[in-house]
């Protein structure tokens, strides 16, 4: 059940990312670890999704709604902030403009959106679901957005991350530790504004999906490539960012790979009765 002190942590996180909005794209739009990770997660969704018509929960500035709209499918777009929203507006070209259509939404709030499909598929991509204490205030709305077989791809910031452990030999004890005992939260900081996130385990957002929908994929994303906020290892170390990669790519489904990533990446399918 979504409580009052979540709805304000949901407000927090939306002015946190609507302050982050104008340099987002110059923060992270040319990164090589992020666009390994974009790549990564529009071939999953490519490779799971049947039909034309999606729907995309925490959008952000829009750079996969566009990627996919450009692929000739058809997008709607939500976010909680306005900001990123307004960043996305600028961007869409007269092209897009057909494609995509976006909406002022909390996803906890889906219940209440305004284009309620049904879709073929819908994604939520780079730990929007971790913004939330209770992912089944998100989840279980899908049920009526999603047509029977149509598919749901979630991104989300792993409970363990190997990469991240190895920081206690550097020292850097907070952050080796940060995903451990954290059942209440941890305080996350965007651009000086404060939120709490949560981590979730595959198996919490399996049990809170199994009456109408069906586990389809599951890999780790960022469990032999390192997470992206180490910034500079690509370009520091070009020949093992691309071996790393391409090992990875092998063992992504594989144990103890999938699950010791900063993120995995999980999809689920509709019933068809």
């Amino acid at each position: 059940m979504t409580t009052l002190s979540d709805h304000i942590n949901e407000l927090k996180a939306a002015e946190a990312f609507t302050l982050q909005a104008p340099v987002f794209d110059s923060l992270f739009g040319n990164d090589p670890i992020i666009c390994y990770k974009r790549e990564r997660v529009r071939a999953h969704i490519l490779s799971v999704i049947k039909g034309k018509k999606l729907l995309e929960i925490n959008c952000g500035s829009g750079e996969d709604a566009l990627y996919f709209s450009g692929m000739g499918f058809t997008v709607h777009a939500t976010d909680i902030s306005e900001g990123m929203l307004q960043v996305f507006r600028d961007k869409m070209l007269p092209g897009n403009k057909g494609r995509v259509t976006m909406e002022l939404r909390s996803f906890t709030d889906l219940g209440n959106l305004e284009n309620r499909g049904p879709y073929d598929a819908v994604y939520s991509n780079f730990g929007g679901l971790n913004c939330t204490r209770d992912p089944a205030a998100v989840l279980q709305p899908l049920s009526s957005l999603v047509k029977a077989g149509g598919t749901v791809t979630l991104v989300v910031i792993s409970p363990f991350c190997a990469w991240e452990s190895l920081l206690l030999f550097k020292g850097k004890f907070r952050t080796a530790f940060r995903r451990f005992f954290a059942a209440h939260g941890r305080k996350a900081k965007v651009e000086g504004s404060a939120f709490r996130c949560w981590y979730h385990k595959p198996a919490a957002l399996k049990k809170i999906m199994q009456t109408d929908f069906e586990p389809l994929s599951f890999e780790g994303l960022c469990t032999l490539v390192p997470p992206s906020y180490m910034v500079g290892f690509a370009g520091k170390y070009p020949r093992l960012f691309a071996f790393l990669c391409s090992l990875e790519n092998k063992w992504k489904s594989f144990r103890p790979w999938r699950s010791s990533g900063d993120y995995y990446i999980i999809s689920f399918r509709k019933k068809l009765n």
